[in-house]
């Protein structure tokens, strides 16, 4: 059984939990976690590119990324170079090259090459945060505008300590609101441990302990969870680990 550590709002989610169940489930089976058709057939499409790109040539058609990125940003598809090559025909209408809201993103580059989408509200919205709460550490001798804990490592954010008000960000799984936290360096993150939960709990098995459950997402939906920690299962739950415990 999976259990996981829910954060404020969780009576809400619970109740839209209990309110799919008593439609039938909680995700139909003709549609991955927060997906759209519009979503999962363009990034087919694309995944279709990608794999006679690679089998006539192969390599990926990859943009080059800085080895600090991290994982769920890192390799953007170079679309330029795709239809140059006569491999796609356009830009896909949701892709941010062609005023969309996502990046189509190449994941597990070496193992299994996947194309997933990079949710541009979630991540700008973060980016966004991450400046006000830097402003506010330099202001205040390194310390977090922060509330109660999260998790070890993690406290949620203060957004009136920070003088703003909370940005409205919602999952791209479950489109319940993202509460963001911060670790000890400041860092802000998106807290996706109730969709991992979830993910873990349609998939059934045991998590291994030193699995990243974040793949867990990806393996059932067509998006990345960007701005996220590693995950680890602890007691049975989803719990972010701070990143020098995820090396």
């Amino acid at each position: 059984m999976v259990n996981v550590k829910l954060p404020r709002w969780s009576v809400l989610a619970a109740s839209i939990a209990l309110l799919a169940l008593l439609s039938g489930c909680l995700y139909p089976e003709d549609q991955t976690p927060g997906n759209n058709a519009s979503a999962k057939g363009a990034a087919d499409t694309v995944q279709d590119a990608v794999n006679r790109y690679k089998e006539a040539t192969g390599l990926l058609p990859i943009l080059n990324a800085e080895a600090t990125v991290p994982v769920y940003e890192k390799y953007k598809v170079d679309f330029a170079k795709m239809k140059r090559m006569g491999y796609v025909e356009s830009v896909p209408k949701l892709a941010f090259e062609n005023g969309g809201g996502y990046v189509f993103l190449i994941i597990d580059e070496e193992t299994n090459p996947r194309v997933k989408l990079l949710d541009i509200a979630v991540y700008q919205g973060i980016s966004d945060v991450q400046k006000k709460v830097d402003a506010y550490r330099s202001a205040h001798g390194n310390a977090n505008p922060s509330g109660d804990e999260a998790y070890p490592g993690f406290r949620y954010l203060d957004f009136g300590k920070l003088g703003t008000s909370r940005p409205s960000l919602n999952s791209p799984y479950s489109h319940h609101p993202l509460e963001l936290m911060v670790d000890d360096q400041g860092r802000v993150y998106a807290d996706y441990a109730v969709d991992i939960a979830e993910a873990m709990k349609k998939a059934g098995g045991t998590a291994k302990t030193d699995e990243d459950l974040r793949a867990r997402l990806t393996e059932a939906s067509v998006y990345v969870p960007v701005k996220s920690p590693a995950y680890r299962s602890v007691n049975g739950s989803p719990q972010p680990v701070a990143e020098a415990a995820a090396k």
